[in-house]
């Protein structure tokens, strides 16, 4: 069992909700002038998903703290020069360049590993990097071709190949196309001063462990240990050299610990109004959000539909610091459909009107339309809240 050292600090439920708020920057003035680069360094990591209904989870990302950013911007942010790289963190993610040295534990660990589920084809390995020297960057479908048949998991050697490469961190993912990954060599991805596996596990555990707490402000082991997805002994081993600052937070019930500087600057500023991904880091751990907000968040996409409660992609919606309800949205031409709503009482229908509105004009939707609202009563109250706010 390990022992962790007594916290001198004490915070309250709500101050440890609000330094998370701005942790994730929902509380304060976000910063402009860095954009969306500005929010993935922030964060330290942007969650990728297939699913797009309003927009793609990278792209919901830096809206619900940015606001209307052009889609193409986004885009540009992550994937136009060496700013970014994709690889395996919370999920697949979109991580920030200069992280690439701190994922060499992963990468091997991946080298290592005995079985994987899809056997790789002898010589698949050595001409995929033969021809990504010679003609990269390409697609698995350029390589040679994905799959082997329409069955989602029947991989290609090809496409068996360059994932593993990727995986070992000889092949970068460059870009999406079409939602395709475009690989090309590490060798001509990642800047040359950070193309490199010295450092020991260690280093690279006390940084990703350093870098969460910093991203959420204030976590449990288990929240630490969740956001890059690493195990909760790799996290006891470094905790005590991470730069965190234990900490006890009323009504959480287990040791916890905080960024130094999130409990230096007390936690102010104007609250985000906004719809967010069900894979935002505010809320992609379900333990976490419930403990912070009161709130029972779960996807529903691979849910069968008759064992859905709240819909295929219900979206939280966060305003004063508080998740206040949820939208399963949709897109008929130029039209965002709320297919169904939960909301929090009466209180919070100004809140989800504005967070549909803004959310609406950011796709380019021209009108709102409400179809089911978990409590009738307050359908009306909606849709003459936003019928107001449109005129």
């Amino acid at each position: 069992m390990t022992t962790f050292p007594r916290p001198a600090t004490e915070l309250s439920a709500d101050e440890a909700r609000r330094i998370a708020l701005r942790a994730q920057g929902f509380l304060g003035a976000p910063d402009r002038r860095s954009g969306v680069r500005g929010v993935l360094r922030h964060l330290g990591a942007v969650q990728l998903d297939t699913i797009s209904v309003l927009a793609r989870s990278h792209e919901l990302v830096p809206y619900a703290r940015l606001g209307a950013v052009g889609r193409g911007a986004v885009e540009d942010a992550y994937w136009t020069g060496t700013h970014a790289f994709e690889y395996w963190s919370h999920a697949a993610c979109v991580l920030p360049i200069e992280e690439w040295p701190h994922f060499a534990f992963r990468r091997r660990a991946y080298r290592a590993r005995p079985h994987w589920n899809h056997e790789l084809p002898a010589g698949a390995y050595d001409q995929v990097i033969k021809q990504l020297r010679a003609e990269g960057p390409l697609t698995a479908t350029e390589l040679g071709g994905a799959k082997r048949t329409s069955e989602w998991w029947d991989w290609s050697g090809e496409k068996v190949a360059v994932e593993r490469a990727l995986m070992y961190g000889e092949v970068v993912c460059v870009e999406r196309r079409g939602w395709k990954r475009v690989y090309d060599l590490a060798e001509r991805a990642v800047p040359a001063e950070l193309l490199h596996d010295r450092l020991d596990d260690t280093e690279c555990l006390r940084r990703l462990v350093r870098l969460a707490g910093r991203s959420l402000g204030v976590g449990t082991r288990a929240d630490l240990a969740d956001y890059h997805r690493l195990k909760a002994e790799q996290v006891d081993a470094v905790i005590a050299d991470s730069g965190l600052v234990p900490v006890t937070v009323a009504g959480w019930g287990r040791p916890a610990w905080a960024d130094p500087e999130a409990l230096g600057t007390p936690p102010r500023g104007r609250h985000r109004t906004t719809l967010l991904s069900p894979f935002d880091s505010l809320v992609w751990e379900r333990a976490r959000t419930e403990r912070i907000f009161g709130f029972t968040h779960r996807l529903e996409a691979y849910v069968p539909r008759p064992k859905r409660v709240h819909g295929y992609y219900a979206m939280p919606v966060l305003a004063g610091g508080r998740l206040v309800g949820r939208v399963d949205p949709a897109r008929e031409g130029r039209t965002l459909v709320a297919k169904q709503v939960a909301l929090d009482g009466r209180k919070a229908v100004l809140a989800v009107a504005q967070a549909l509105l803004e959310a609406a004009s950011w796709v380019d939707c021209t009108d709102v339309r409400v179809e089911r609202v978990s409590a009738p009563e307050l359908r009306e109250p909606l849709v003459g809240e936003l019928a107001r706010l449109l005129a």
